[in-house]
C-alpha cells in the first residue's frame, strides 16, 4: 500500500504565490518615525528660510519659502501612512508617482472644469466644486493603477492619500501666490497663507482622496475597476465633506455671526473625514492581515490498494 503525505500547512509568514492573487509586499516595522523627522527637519528650514527672507529681502528666496511651506505637511502626510503599512503591494516609487500625477492631472482637470459648472461662489456650488475635484484628483490614481493587480484596499489608500496630498501641495502654492498678488506683495500675508493651508491639509483633500481610492480598491478585480455602487456612494460622500468645507463656514457665518465660523465649520467637518478614515484603515489592514493568516492543513485521501 503507498503512504500518503498530507499537505503541509503554510506558514503566515511566507509568501503566498498564486497566479490568482496580488503579491503582497511584506515590510518590517519601521525603528524610527520618518514622518515626524521629516516634518521637524523640514520646518526647521521652513523658520530658517523665512528668516532669511525678511533680512535680506532677497525675492530668490521666495520661491523656496513657498515650496518648502506647501509640501512640508502633505509629504509627512503620505510618509505617514506608508510606514505604517507592512502589508502593500505598491512601491516608495508608485506612491510619489501618484503624488505628482495626481497632483497634476487633478490641478489640470478641476482647472478646466471649474470655470465651465462654476459661475459664483455659493454653497451649492461648493457642491458642485467637490464633485469636480474629487473626480480629478482620482484620475493621477487610475493612471498609476492601470497596470497594479489593485484588488488591496491598503494599496488604494495609500495611493489616494498620495494622490490627494499632491492636489493640495500644488493647489496652495497657486493660492499662496495669488496671496502675494493679491496682497500688493505681502510676504507675511503669504508666508500666513502656506502655514494655514499647510496645517488643514491632512483633514482635506488627502483623506478624502483615501477613502475613495481604498474603497474603489476594495470593490475591484484583480486588473479591473468596478465602478458599482458603493463606490458611487462614497464618491457622492467625499464629495459631499469637500462641498461643506467650503460652504459651511458661510453658513455658520450667516446665523452665528463671523469670528470663530471658519474653525467650527472646517473642524467639523475635518473630524467627520478623520473619522471615516480611520474606519477605512481598519477595515484595510485586518483584510491584510486575514490575506496572511495560517491555513488549515488539507487532509489528503489514501489511495486505494492495488489489487493482486
Amino acid at each position: 500500500m503507498n503512504e500518503s503525505k498530507g499537505q503541509e500547512p503554510i506558514n503566515g509568514e511566507e509568501k503566498m504565490e498564486s497566479t490568482q492573487e496580488p503579491q503582497i509586499v511584506v515590510t518590517r516595522p519601521p525603528k524610527a518615525n520618518a514622518w515626524l523627522r521629516t516634518l521637524l527637519t523640514g520646518f526647521i528650514l521652513y523658520v530658517i528660510s523665512v528668516v532669511a527672507l525678511f533680512l535680506t529681502g532677497n525675492p530668490n528666496l521666495f520661491p523656496t519659502v513657498v515650496m518648502i511651506g506647501t509640501f512640508l505637511v502633505p509629504a509627512a502626510y503620505v510618509i505617514f501612512f506608508y510606514e505604517r503599512s507592512h502589508l502593500r503591494n505598491v512601491s516608495i516609487t508608485t506612491t510619489i508617482t501618484s503624488f505628482i500625477y495626481g497632483g497634476i492631472l487633478g490641478v489640470l482637470a478641476s482647472s478646466l472644469l471649474e470655470p465651465i459648472f462654476v459661475r459664483n461662489l455659493s454653497l451649492g456650488n461648493s457642491f458642485v466644486i467637490g464633485l469636480i475635484e474629487e473626480i480629478a484628483k482620482i484620475l493621477g490614481v487610475f493612471v498609476i493603477a492601470r497596470r497594479l493587480q489593485h484588488d488591496a484596499e491598503m494599496d488604494g489608500l495609500i495611493l489616494g492619500a498620495a494622490a490627494g496630498m499632491g492636489f493640495a501641495a500644488l493647489e496652495s502654492t497657486g493660492y499662496a501666490f495669488t496671496s502675494f498678488l493679491a496682497s500688493g506683495g505681502s510676504l507675511s500675508q503669504t508666508v500666513v497663507t502656506t502655514l494655514l493651508r499647510g496645517v488643514l491639509s491632512p483633514v482635506g483633500h488627502g483623506t478624502w482622496t483615501a477613502i475613495l481610492a481604498s474603497v474603489l480598491f476594495r470593490e475591484s478585480k484583480i486588473g479591473r475597476f468596478r465602478i458599482n455602487l458603493k463606490v458611487i456612494g462614497v464618491y457622492l460622500l467625499v464629495a459631499a465633506l469637500h462641498g461643506l468645507w467650503d460652504g459651511l463656514p458661510d453658513v455658520i457665518n450667516t446665523y452665528l455671526g463671523s469670528g470663530l465660523d471658519v474653525f467650527v465649520g472646517q473642524a467639523l467637518v475635518g473630524a467627520a473625514g478623520i473619522f471615516i478614515l480611520w474606519l477605512r484603515w481598519r477595515e484595510a489592514k485586518r483584510l491584510q492581515l486575514k490575506f496572511f493568516e495560517p491555513q488549515p492543513a488539507q487532509e489528503v485521501p489514501p489511495k486505494d490498494e492495488p489489487s493482486i
